[in-house]
């Protein structure tokens, strides 16, 4: 059974802005509503492989190898670099559009799912959080975690979505100002990189 208490925690988790909802944020206002919706969904599937990695109990292992954690860490933190710098060499270049062709929703889609995936943080955490609401008596632990894992991703999907179609709205209030977006753009690329250097100084 579902508990009011694991559907609030989720929510809360979900809605603290990380690098996922930035990301989805920024493709909201710069590219449109389908671009968001293709960023949400790229940040949802790269969830998948740390929450299988959870109920398998792959997580345990990578909790106990601080070897492998640390590639996987820096790999994610060189990418959170390189998206910080594309932004920010773009700062000027980069016009509102709404006309984004399938193969760019396929690489927005595609950064997204890079920028969870190479978050190793996300495979301990699901190790620690998914098992606080499974019910030790349960018939099949292993089934109710995933449809805990499954219920999460929808919830983090639907929030994506919505803040990515917010930021699509507040859109024609900033499209004509030259100076807010190049400010924006410099920000979103500030917050990557500091995301980014955050990863990198955190303890396993």
């Amino acid at each position: 059974m579902i508990s009011a208490e694991f559907l609030l925690t989720s929510l809360v988790v979900i809605l603290i802005p990380g690098t996922g909802v930035i990301y989805t944020v920024s493709n909201g206002l710069f590219l449109g509503w389908r671009a968001s919706i293709a960023a949400a969904f790229g940040c949802t599937t790269g969830i998948i492989p740390h929450l299988t990695a959870s109920i398998l109990g792959l997580s345990a292992i990578l909790h106990m190898s601080a070897v492998v954690f640390q590639v996987i860490k820096f790999a994610g933190v060189i990418y959170l670099f390189y998206l910080a710098w594309s932004m920010w060499r773009e700062t000027g270049s980069i016009k509102f559009d709404s006309s984004t062709t399938q193969s760019g929703l396929l690489r927005i889609a595609t950064r997204g799912f890079l920028i969870n995936i190479l978050n190793p943080k996300l495979s301990i955490f699901f190790f620690a959080f998914l098992p606080l609401f499974v019910i030790p008596e349960a018939a099949s632990p292993l089934l109710q975690m995933l449809i805990l894992s499954i219920i999460f991703m929808g919830l983090t999907l639907l929030i994506f979505i919505l803040y990515g179609l917010s930021a699509h709205g507040v859109r024609r209030y900033v499209r004509n100002s030259p100076k807010f977006i190049v400010w924006l753009q410099r920000s979103f690329a500030l917050t990557f990189a500091a995301l980014g250097a955050k990863l990198a100084i955190t303890e396993q």
